[in-house]
């Protein structure tokens, strides 16, 4: 049985070796796992990610939100989220707006 075990990974790691160096010279081409990771797959960030997503402080995210209560978000069950794609496009009006 553990020589069954054995040789399936052997398998599962050389099938997953090939399909890295299949791409190895092209690293543009898409991956069969790319939507897996994609990171546009969740349309919803927490308040506390939302740093993250537009790349900057914690401090800086707080005060941004604080300050700017016109911040497009939702509340649910007592947490707050962004949609993703209203935040961008509220950061790209704001952006413009800033002399």
């Amino acid at each position: 049985m553990n020589v069954i075990i054995l040789a399936l990974g052997i398998a599962t790691a050389g099938y997953f070796i090939g399909r890295g160096l299949e791409n190895f010279q092209n690293p543009d081409s898409s991956n069969s796992l790319t939507h897996v990771f994609d990171e546009e797959d969740e349309l919803l960030i927490k308040e506390k990610e939302v740093h993250h997503y537009i790349g900057i402080s914690k401090e800086d995210a707080q005060t941004l939100l604080s300050e700017y209560s016109n911040v497009p978000h939702i509340r649910l069950n007592g947490n707050i989220y962004f949609n993703k794609s209203q935040l961008k496009e509220w950061l790209s009006v704001q952006t413009k707006q800033t002399p």
